[in-house]
């Protein structure tokens, strides 16, 4: 009877050893993934407060490590890096150790990320803090003058012009070099959306298509709200008159998101969409690929009027103006106005 019991006994821990071997395998591929070759060098950013996780998931993402989970395992059996807020160049596939190394040694490039929303100037505050005020002025004197060249605005700003992403800036890259690097990816992104310069739609240039969609991006500020936001521009612009967008008179304070008061939409300014009619003489922020493509593929309504009606972000949309009053009333309702 003993040898009956043995033998289950066995095979289940031979099966366990088994699983524990692969299970180390594993572990081992994902500390140092020999097979899997190097990839790209990228950068990877850590804001201020990220945790271990959160940086775990960004390299992930990025390509650098194939197991978040792998990663903060080898944490717990090596020691956590201590990791300073800010940019990091690394290589797809690299080992956690190089990958410690790295975070370890502090922010090892200068990138400048282009998120969708931001404008000119709050790009150069950020250069300012990391490379020097000279460059930074330099560089909003460069991308808001004709030295640098963008097909969709000759002599124009890249205001709008410029893709959304981080950008690297290499040792000894000047000013205008990084602005006509960030104009050319723009070129590389609207064409990947379906825009080229020489792109027209409901009586639009192409330019004034990346107008529409800099406003898409402020006032829909959801990926869910842009396509309907885009279609009350379409259905305003057609109507005729002023577009009255809030986003529009922050821009000419120089300000980003806030109660607008009556007193702003008083402001004497060409990008006053209450006091002007028509699209703003440039855009007003920097535009996603979602944004672009809400403009391009706008659906199909008869919508005038939105306005936020959730703690979601979600926007309710009216064709007339008493619809209007009562989506208001519905945001006032749940503390919204």
């Amino acid at each position: 009877m003993a040898s009956l019991v043995t033998k289950p006994v066995g095979r289940v821990l031979g099966v366990a050893a088994v699983l524990v071997l692969v299970a180390l395998g594993w572990f081992a591929l994902q500390v140092d993934p020999v097979f899997a070759g190097k990839g790209r060098e990228v950068v990877v950013t850590v804001h201020p407060g990220d945790s271990l996780a959160t940086i775990a998931g960004e390299l992930h993402g990025a390509g650098v490590i194939a197991s978040p989970l792998a990663f903060r395992v080898d944490a717990l059996i090596f020691g956590a890096p201590v990791v300073l807020p800010g940019s990091y160049q690394l290589r797809q596939g690299s080992s956690f150790s190089t990958v410690r190394a790295i975070l370890r040694g502090g922010p090892n490039v200068v990138a400048l990320t282009a998120s969708p929303g931001l404008t000119l100037h709050e790009m150069a505050v950020t250069l300012a803090g990391d490379l020097g005020n000279v460059y930074a002025s330099a560089f909003l004197k460069d991308a808001t003058t004709i030295d640098v060249h963008s097909p969709f605005a000759r002599n124009q700003s890249l205001e709008g012009l410029v893709g959304a992403g981080t950008y690297v800036v290499r040792p000894g890259e000047t000013p205008r070099e990084l602005a006509q690097k960030m104009a050319n990816a723009f070129v590389r992104e609207a064409a990947a959306a379906g825009l080229t310069p020489s792109t027209t739609l409901d009586g639009l240039s192409a330019y004034q298509l990346v107008i529409a969609a800099s406003i898409v991006e402020k006032e829909g500020y959801y990926p869910k709200n842009m396509p309907r936001v885009a279609r009350v521009i379409f259905n305003r612009l057609r109507r005729g008159g002023p577009l009255q967008m809030d986003a529009t008179v922050l821009y000419a304070l120089g300000r980003d998101g806030g109660t607008v008061t009556s007193a702003m939409l008083r402001t004497p300014s060409p990008y006053n969409s209450y006091l002007n009619s028509g699209l703003t003489p440039t855009p007003i922020c920097t535009v996603s690929p979602t944004a672009l493509a809400a403009v391009l593929h706008a659906p199909p309504g008869s919508w005038l009027y939105f306005v936020v009606v959730d703690r979601a972000g979600d926007e309710a949309f009216a064709t007339t103006f008493a619809q209007q009053l009562a989506n208001e009333r519905l945001a006032a309702s749940r503390g919204l106005s």
